[in-house]
């Protein structure tokens, strides 16, 4: 960003009761919060009215509990011409836009490098990549004629979070080994016994009645 800009930084609470506080890295300073020689606190955010080149560094968010968040990097120039890229990682598959402007004008042709080596000219002055992957993380910089160079900025592009299915419950079957067993039980034993005995029953009572019919002959 350009000297005498100014800027806000918010850290995004899920946990309001966590109490972050920004910090940052700097060439002449480390772990310094907002505060304490620099930004002016509000809750969890910090304004800093007029950001300077020892402004440039490191940023990053941290609880009361030691929990930190991803870090970003802030370069200040006085230069003529800046480089806006995404202060966060990229995610593989999503789109890069890069923007190379000066203070006055956003839409020059200019010039885009990549670790040092020409990619293109865009005459609108920024440019897109399509669906990126891990190869396209790197130093980027910009460079707009009659006008100036930009500062590198790093680009950083992090892998697309799998998605792995649920696993599947096993389920189980009414067969053994390969033959489906009825759902209808067996007949009881007692019922079984019981049946008998009717049978043993009538077969006793035919033979009285015989033996009745013979004695009155």
């Amino acid at each position: 960003m350009f000297k005498d800009e100014s800027v806000s930084l918010s850290c995004e609470e899920d946990d309001s009761s966590a109490g972050w506080t920004l910090r940052r890295n700097t060439t002449t300073k480390t772990r310094t919060q907002c505060g304490d020689g620099w930004g002016k606190p509000a809750g969890s955010s910090c304004n800093i009215s007029y950001m300077a080149p020892y402004h440039g560094g490191v940023y990053w968010c941290e609880s009361r509990e030691g929990a930190t968040s991803n870090s970003i990097n802030i370069t200040v120039t006085g230069g003529p011409v800046i480089l806006q890229s995404p202060v966060l990682p990229v995610m593989e598959g999503e789109d890069l836009t890069l923007h190379c402007k000066t203070k006055t004008s956003s839409n020059l042709p200019a010039d885009f490098y990549k670790d040092g080596s020409f990619i293109r000219t865009e005459p609108a002055g920024h440019m897109t990549i399509n669906k990126v992957s891990r190869s396209d993380e790197g130093l980027y910089k910009c460079y707009i004629s009659s006008v100036g160079e930009s500062p590198s900025s790093w680009v950083s592009v992090t892998e697309k979070p799998t998605t792995t299915s649920p696993p599947t419950t096993p389920t189980t079957t009414s067969t053994t080994s390969g033959s489906t067993t009825s759902s209808n039980p067996p007949p009881s034993p007692p019922l079984l016994v019981l049946g008998s005995a009717v049978s043993v029953g009538v077969l006793v009572l035919l033979v009285l009645l015989v033996f009745l019919v013979l004695r009155c002959i």
